[in-house]
């Protein structure tokens, strides 16, 4: 009835808070005359508004209308009740009962209203490297509970000056409750360390003199956002050389950092949809084709892309202001170990890498990392997912119990289920150190703290080995073990929101197999995720020593071929020598540590070895990589002969054994490597299609590291989309182990 005085309460759930939700709901209520309140609550945001129904049920339809656009909204519950008589509409404070089920925001880059601020000499921000406000700033890194207020941040040592507080208390204007929100007077500041930690200057001052130093040749640790990074002149071979002995990272790419999304053109290509995704509130490093140019040799060597991004905090954007030329920005931390977080920590992990320590006293709650993304047939793919997506959750549409997944042993991420949310975390990298490992349980207990909740069930991977698995085991619930594979397959299903029956397609380097050997070129299918084919098997002489060595890969596939007939093959006269080869072969007639494998990645590593192209590697992937890049101007559909071998009851075997000799005829006539590496792409597709006709599901689904090859994903998508199948892919979750976390919680909630 139109007239009558109605209450109506709303429970909003999602990113709500931290993106001006308040502020929003407080000026569309007060424009409209509706009296009431708006809180913060642990789930969310709840707001009661009082006025006449049609005007309520207006308001209702304009919050998911005109939401702030940094906000997402997973539930809205309302109902009518009878007024009670508010006079006024206010901002109420935050509540700090029930679960904790709010969304914590991901941190986000700095918008271009603070932007102008710190740049504009009229402005009492100017220069100040700390500027935010409700639409930007630093919100995972620095919360240490729900809600999400200033006093449960690493931001309640700061007291808010009257000009800030003035701000943070009025709702009309953009500060209104930005918990970071600072200004020079009151806020954080920088100061400039010599590596024994002496002080050498402090706020502008000691910006502008850590931007001399780059200028000069040093290399600087900056504390930033989520951690530190090690900047150096990129233009410089002998910096970024003497980075990497520093470093000891002999050839891994490093990433960049560039003053504008001009400079970055002039390095790269850049297409309309890879800028936007530059200048997005994510601000990723994006992998974009390299231009001949000034870009030293060894920040990606023999990689035609380098990793770039553009500056994402005031202090960034203040530096590269300084610099005005591009810069390694690259983790601060030494080989295998996580990002540091605190100055003192880091004049012990950084010293003999960095000359001089750019810090802040502004705490860090927790170590996060720049994503890394790539365009894939023209949607963003996540190679590595922290910085401005983690800890966004991914949305089950079943509910499963409370369950902690840690994830796999390299890339790994962990993952905690709350309702029908999963909340995957940040990068946390390979379980290859202690101090990985420290950070690996930190991230744990961090999660269960944040949500106040204790997983009822525990998944693993399969692997006895992995660290993560012997966490698992370690706690007092036993754990669920999940198949490497099928948790990628199921990683993707969750993230496009699909449930089965599909052809699962799980290709990667490395996973334990239900029959004790080492799967990674499998395909599953049905409701319940069954291996129904695999690629034929060969042994990898030496063990792991064959990840690092693809020469050996090369050598079990041969050896599967020929047999003993192996060492007189020329073509790895070169890989070994004449002891060497005999010691390998003898391992591989009598199966002493060499691991029967049907991994597609080690057939990767094979073929980069038989073409010459990488003998041993000095990074994970790097072979797969080169034998990706050398199909640089190649364009053609050929490809070579393939058998699937099919009996009763068992999955089929697709057999590489006739695509090997015909590539080694190639090889060995002279055939281009471009040519030969699109040949062996070409087959990979059409087994991927072949197999897809034999098992007869119209969707398939492609996950695994193998994925982030960009000419095998595209390919493969378009020839299953012409044979009348649906593809699917990853976006937001990585295709590599950082995704296998979320595959896991989902695994568990099938096994109950």
């Amino acid at each position: 009835m139109t007239g009558v005085r109605l209450r109506l309460r709303v429970s909003i759930r999602g990113a709500v808070q931290g993106v001006g939700f308040r502020p929003f709901l407080y000026r569309l209520a007060t424009s409209m005359q509706l009296s009431g309140w708006v809180v913060n609550s642990a789930q969310g945001v709840c707001i009661e508004v009082e006025g006449d129904e049609e005007r309520l049920r207006r308001f209702l339809l304009r919050i998911e209308a005109e939401k702030p656009p940094r906000s997402s909204i997973y539930s809205l519950e309302s109902s009518f009740l009878d007024a009670v008589g508010y006079g006024s509409f206010e901002v109420r404070l935050s509540q700090d009962t029930g679960a904790k089920t709010a969304t914590v925001l991901p941190d986000i880059a700095t918008c271009p209203d603070c932007l102008r601020e710190v740049f504009d000499p009229a402005n009492r921000r100017y220069r100040y490297p700390f500027t935010n406000c409700t639409n930007c700033g630093p919100r995972f890194t620095i919360i240490e509970k729900l809600p999400y207020d200033r006093h449960n941040t690493t931001m309640k040592g700061f007291e808010m000056c009257a000009r800030c507080r003035a701000e943070y208390d009025d709702p009309l204007d953009r500060r209104f409750h930005a918990q970071p929100n600072a200004c020079p007077a009151c806020g954080p500041h920088l100061e400039l360390w010599d590596p024994a930690g002496v002080a050498l200057a402090s706020h502008d001052a000691a910006l502008r003199r850590a931007a001399a130093a780059v200028r000069s040749g040093a290399i600087v640790a900056v504390k930033g956002l989520g951690g530190f990074h090690l900047m150096a002149d990129a233009r410089s071979e002998d910096s970024v050389r003497e980075l990497r002995r520093r470093k000891a990272r002999e050839e891994k790419p490093f990433a960049l950092m560039l003053p504008s999304l001009d400079s970055i053109k002039d390095v790269c290509e850049v297409s309309e949809l890879e800028a936007r995704l530059l200048q997005s509130p994510e601000s990723p490093i994006v992998l974009l084709r390299r231009r001949p140019g000034s870009i030293a040799p060894s920040v990606a060597p023999a990689n035609p892309y380098l990793g770039v991004m553009l500056p994402y905090t005031p202090l960034h954007h203040l530096l590269m202001a300084e610099i005005g030329f591009p810069v390694i920005a690259t983790s601060g931390n030494r080989s295998d170990e996580p990002i540091c977080t605190d100055e003192r920590d880091a004049l012990e992990r950084l010293a003999g890498i960095a000359d001089l320590f750019l810090v802040h006293n502004r705490p860090i709650a927790r170590h996060v990392d720049d994503s890394i993304v790539r365009m894939m047939l023209d949607r963003e793919m996540v190679l590595r997912r922290a910085r401005g997506y983690a800890p966004l959750p991914i949305h089950l549409q079943r509910a499963p119990s409370c369950t902690l997944a840690v994830g796999a042993h390299l890339k790994n991420t962990v993952a905690l289920s709350v309702d029908r949310d999963v909340f995957v975390s940040q990068h946390i990298g390979d379980l290859e150190t202690e101090q990985a490992l420290e950070a690996f349980r930190r991230v744990i207990h961090d999660l269960e703290q944040l949500y106040e909740v204790e997983p009822v069930r525990i998944a693993c991977d399969l692997h006895p080995d992995y660290l993560s698995t012997r966490f698992a085991e370690g706690l007092p619930s036993k754990p669920v073990h999940v198949q490497h594979h099928a948790a990628h397959v199921m990683a993707c299903m969750a993230e496009n929101e699909i449930e089965g029956p599909v052809l699962g397609v799980s290709w990667d380097g490395t996973g334990y197999g239900l029959d004790a050997t080492i799967w990674g070129g499998e395909f599953f299918s049905g409701a319940s995720i069954e291996r129904v084919a695999h690629f034929r098997r060969f042994r990898l002489p030496g063990g792991e020593a064959a990840i690092r060595e693809p020469r050996r890969s090369a050598l079990g596939l041969l050896y599967e071929l020929v047999g003993d007939a192996v060492v007189d093959r020329p073509d790895l006269a070169s890989a070994f020598g004449a002891k060497e080869l005999e010691v390998l072969c003898t391992m591989l007639r009598k199966g002493l540590n060499s691991p029967v494998t049907s991994s597609a990645g080690r057939l990767f590593d094979a073929v980069a070895a038989l073409t010459g192209l990488r003998k041993v590697t000095r990074f994970e992937g790097q072979a797969a990589m080169e034998l990706e890049f050398a199909l640089d101007g190649v364009d053609m559909n050929e490809a070579y002969p393939f058998t699937i071998q099919s009996a009763g009851g068992m999955p089929m075997v697709v057999d590489w054994g006739p695509a090997i000799t015909s590539l080694l005829d190639d090889v060995g006539s002279g055939e281009s490597t471009g040519v030969v590496a699109a040949r062996f792409h070409n087959t990979l597709v059409r087994v991927i299609v072949e197999v897809a006709a034999r098992v007869g599901e119209e969707r398939v689904v492609l996950s695994g590291g193998c994925f982030q090859n960009k000419y095998l994903t595209e390919r493969a998508v378009k020839q299953l989309r012409r044979s009348g199948f649906r593809p699917y892919w990853h976006q937001r979750i990585p295709p590599n182990d950082g995704g296998i976390a979320l595959g896991q919680v989902v695994a568990a909630a099938i096994s109950r």
